[in-house]
């Protein structure tokens, strides 16, 4: 089965030697040396002031929250993965849905100001698919009415906007590093500020709130990454430029093949991607159904991410309907791209979906279609 993604385990023999050393030392968790060091490498690579590790990222979004003392409702996008939504939902904080940009695929500016509430206290946008939200127009909406910004990144990690990492916009940034990223640790995230009070209270926070031996300063979880997590994740940071280079020409392959028959996303302006996901848009639900059909009968595997549209989960009702990411939640479909995956099998895969999407298997072409033809 080709996969839309298969997690990069790095040198085994490498691993090995850091497993040998928490073995030696018997320091298994609690801020041990090897997360220490994969912190400050991290901060190094990323070109961030603080980042603080965590054991998922949906925690990191949680106590990223709690850290800037977040209450009443936030302005977020109904475009994305679930925990964005489900972890204000879960704080006690309101999600309100704003529509997307029908080109970046991410949360629209202009929508953004529309929905702010008397008690809306921050904007959390995301990242999609590592595209970077349009950061200025909302640092300039955050300003006027007071909000503060929190930026999903989980697709983000090594992405740059004008010129350095978008992890550095907003107030708080957080990572997930679970498996499926290009980036992991098995299973963490991380929180990044360029704030040092806001990095000790999410510090605090992931550490049972406690400050010394003998202090506990206010209430906290465990939120913490464990030994044998870091020892993953720096035999993966040994390999990245290698796994970055390697996504790019895979993404550049589908590009060139693929663009005069599907929708692609946009990138926004003046940002470097890092191709975490290959998403690409079908003319409608019934095509992409039937594509995927398609598809697995060649034993090939894509995802439908994102889907549903976030605002229209029955616990996070009542919401107004967000037309422009319900109708792109129907038709998106996520492509096999990870460090490995043959041309060959790359060729299946468009191969399959030029076939699907010729003229001959549709009743009226999409936009994109339309225009190639």
């Amino acid at each position: 089965m080709i996969n839309v993604t298969k997690t990069y385990l790095g040198n085994i023999d490498k691993f090995k030697t850091y497993v040998e050393g928490i073995y030696a030392r018997g320091w298994l968790t609690n801020h041990g040396p090897l997360a220490d060091e994969l912190e400050n490498r991290l901060k190094d690579y990323l070109g961030v002031r603080h980042i603080i590790l965590t054991n998922n990222g949906t925690l990191a979004l949680q106590v990223a929250y709690r850290a800037l003392g977040l209450s009443g409702s936030a302005v977020t996008t109904p475009f994305s993965f679930v925990a964005t939504s489900s972890s204000l939902q879960w704080e006690g904080i309101r999600p309100i849905f704003a529509d997307i940009d029908p080109h970046t695929w991410n949360i629209s500016a202009q929508h953004i100001e529309r929905c702010i509430a008397e008690d809306t206290t921050a904007i959390v946008g995301t990242h999609v698919f590592g595209n970077p939200c349009a950061v200025e127009a909302i640092e300039q909406i955050a300003h006027r009415n007071r909000l503060k910004v929190i930026y999903d990144g989980a697709h983000a990690f090594a992405v740059r906007h004008a010129g350095q990492s978008v992890l550095n916009r907003g107030d708080i940034s957080t990572l997930s590093f679970h498996a499926t990223k290009l980036f992991h640790t098995i299973e963490g995230g991380a929180i990044i500020t360029n704030d040092d009070e806001l990095a000790r209270r999410a510090f605090l926070l992931c550490n049972f709130g406690i400050a010394d031996v003998d202090k506990i300063d206010g209430i906290g979880i465990n939120a913490k990454l464990n030994e044998f997590s870091a020892a993953m994740g720096l035999c993966i940071l040994d390999s990245i430029e290698d796994i970055l280079e390697e996504r790019a020409e895979i993404a550049f392959r589908y590009r060139s093949r693929l663009e005069s028959y599907l929708d692609l996303q946009q990138p926004e302006p003046d940002s470097v991607l890092n191709n975490s996901y290959f998403p690409v848009g079908l003319q409608d639900e019934p095509q992409l159904l039937r594509v995927r059909k398609a598809l697995n009968a060649r034993d090939i595997n894509p995802r439908r991410y994102f889907y549903p549209s976030l605002d229209t989960l029955e616990y996070l009702q009542p919401q107004p309907g967000q037309p422009v990411s319900r109708a792109l939640s129907e038709r998106v479909l996520c492509l096999p791209i990870y460090p490995g995956l043959s041309a060959e099998d790359q060729d299946k895969v468009i191969e399959t979906l030029i076939e699907e999407c010729s003229p001959s298997h549709m009743s009226m072409p999409g936009p994109a279609i339309a225009q190639a033809l």
